[in-house]
């Protein structure tokens, strides 16, 4: 996979699950997808793509970006996780501040960035 193909698919992933958060919020979705690509030692696609990892991915019908202004802007932050220091502490997880999934009391708390809280 060439960079190119790493910087298209993360931020993908970030315009479909963070396109509406403000930036930290970006920036910290796309670092949670780089630290369990080098946890895994997988490249960004496949862990974009693993079963039930990111609802977008098996919920869409289609992975096109409906709005151009907005994928931009996430591929914006996706610049600035890649070339900056992780917000996240290393924080592999994720989800919405408005739901308890029943695997977030298995991780540490890490903080919240926008509308998401983040584990490792």
């Amino acid at each position: 996979m060439t960079l190119l193909e790493a910087v298209l698919w993360l931020t993908l992933n970030v315009y479909h699950e963070a396109r509406s958060e403000p930036q930290i919020g970006q920036i910290a979705v796309a670092q949670v997808t780089l630290n369990r690509a080098n946890l895994n030692k997988l490249p960004v696609y496949e862990v974009v793509r693993q079963p039930y990892q990111f609802s977008w991915t098996f919920q869409k019908k289609s992975y096109i970006p409906d709005d151009p202004d907005a994928f931009l802007k996430c591929m914006h932050s996706v610049y600035i996780a890649i070339t900056s220091n992780d917000i996240t502490n290393g924080a592999t997880h994720y989800h919405l501040d408005s739901i308890t999934p029943n695997w977030a009391n298995d991780y540490t708390y890490i903080a919240q960035y926008g509308s998401h809280k983040f584990y490792r």
